[in-house]
């Protein structure tokens, strides 16, 4: 991932000529902030922050009270993919973004190429903070450039299995551990009148990381020019898979995120789900009648005998090129990701799995989880964590991807087409997209 992300950068520079820091702005205390050398302001100030966290209200209030010179004003939206993203591109458009963002790892590239971002690694505080991070997690949001920093890594994503212990034994099948004894699984829950899970049409980020898992590798780029492989062998495996559940009506598919989604699970329909850390808080929060009755295993492997899992999602909190107070924000940034008071808020409020080192190891996360019937879950995904492969390159226009895959994969499910046909075609217009950008492609 080092190489990858720092070949990256450099196309990245070189293409579109962005320059490592944003301008600077006018201080409304009367003083100057420069965002070339991410100065502190000189007086009070009051930075805004956007993003979908659920519960950041009450980690923000624990901030304010301590920090009277530095206030932040949050705003909550819908999820990255559900909207925010693109209230964030059109406000870069009009110059009215605010100081900070809520933003998922595949999504940055997107903002940097937009030149959207301001380099947060120029200011002292964060450069030395570098060191307190999971290297991947940092590289995600360096690109593998050592001397920059477009975000604060937040949390990450590895993916495990949430399953329904009392329906697994009520009807004796054995909880899955290989993908082809989940598919094996899938016909017993049927035959139960269940659904073993329900497979996402518009949520692409899940299948991605099946792909990461299975080694499907989307991008690449050797300092010149990109490659898109949507099709390559291991993803085209994932997709095979999941189409034939599809096509044997073995998984709903209904629209994630949804009244219908949170349904399937708090009526029993649906069985398990194959998501990341932070689905716990899904999970408890769509589907309240089912406490005490879920459990988490390992993510099913391709093989017997193999230990890999993929990772969904994972953020930064960035701090947009035109604020004012960069240091400020960046200030505010650490605090919430580096902090244990604000990383055990985060886990309490939306179950957030720290992408700090220290984090991983904080005593909140060996507690019991009464909903999982006291199940120590993130031990599971602690384990996990250290399984994802570091190689996964993010492509600099997943927002258009995502968009252009969702349109495919809501078609396959409808029987239209196939989910293969649907990354062909996504393939193709990635790199109509990059073109239409003036990104070098490989064709």
């Amino acid at each position: 991932m080092r190489t990858a992300f720092r070949a990256a950068s450099a196309l990245l520079v070189s293409a579109l000529a962005l320059t490592a820091c944003g301008s600077g702005g006018d201080d409304e205390s009367g003083g100057t902030a420069s965002a070339a050398s991410c100065a502190p302001s000189s007086g009070p100030v009051t930075i805004t922050y956007t993003t979908w966290i659920p519960g950041i209200e009450n980690v923000v209030k624990v901030w304010n009270d301590k920090n009277p010179n530095i206030q932040v004003k949050v705003q909550t939206g819908p999820n990255g993919n559900g909207g925010t993203y693109q209230n964030f591109f059109n406000q870069l458009k009009a110059g009215n973004t605010p100081d900070l963002g809520h933003i998922e790892y595949d999504a940055l590239p997107s903002f940097r190429v937009q030149d959207g971002l301001f380099d947060v690694a120029s200011c002292d505080i964060v450069a030395k903070a570098k060191d307190q991070f999971i290297p991947w997690t940092w590289n995600q949001v360096s690109f593998g450039d050592e001397k920059s920093a477009w975000g604060i890594p937040q949390d990450s994503g590895p993916m495990a299995l949430f399953y329904r212990a009392d329906l697994f034994e009520k009807n004796n099948i054995a909880v899955p551990k290989t993908w082809d004894e989940y598919a094996a699984a899938a016909e017993k829950v049927k035959a139960a009148g269940g659904y073993i899970t329900n497979f996402s049409q518009s949520d692409i980020n899940q299948f991605a990381g099946f792909a990461w898992q299975a080694g499907g590798r989307w991008f690449a780029n050797d300092g010149q020019q990109w490659t898109v492989n949507l099709t390559d062998d291991k993803t085209k495996k994932v997709a095979d898979y999941w189409q034939n559940l599809i096509s044997k009506k073995l998984v709903s598919t209904v629209p994630p995120w949804t009244t219908e989604w949170d349904n399937a699970y708090n009526s029993s329909s649906a069985w398990t789900w194959v998501s990341a850390v932070w689905g716990a808080n899904s999970i408890m929060s769509g589907a309240p009648k089912t406490a005490g009755k879920w459990r988490v295993a390992p993510m099913p492997q391709w093989s017997a005998g193999e230990d890999v899992a993929g990772n969904w999602g994972g953020s930064a909190t960035a701090v947009f090129k035109s604020s004012k107070h960069p240091y400020e924000a960046a200030q505010f940034a650490l605090w919430l990701n580096t902090s244990e008071e604000a990383l055990a808020l985060l886990n309490k409020e939306a179950q957030l799995y720290p992408a700090t080192t220290a984090g991983t190891k904080y005593s909140y996360l060996a507690n019991p989880v009464e909903f999982y019937g006291d199940q120590k879950i993130y031990e599971v995904f602690a384990e996990a964590a250290g399984k994802v492969t570091p190689d996964f390159t993010w492509g600099p226009t997943m927002t258009s991807t995502y968009a252009n895959a969702s349109d495919g994969f809501k078609a396959a499910v409808s029987g239209s087409g196939t989910l293969e046909e649907a990354l062909a075609v996504t393939q193709k217009s990635t790199i109509e997209t990059l073109k239409s950008q003036a990104i070098p492609v490989k064709e």
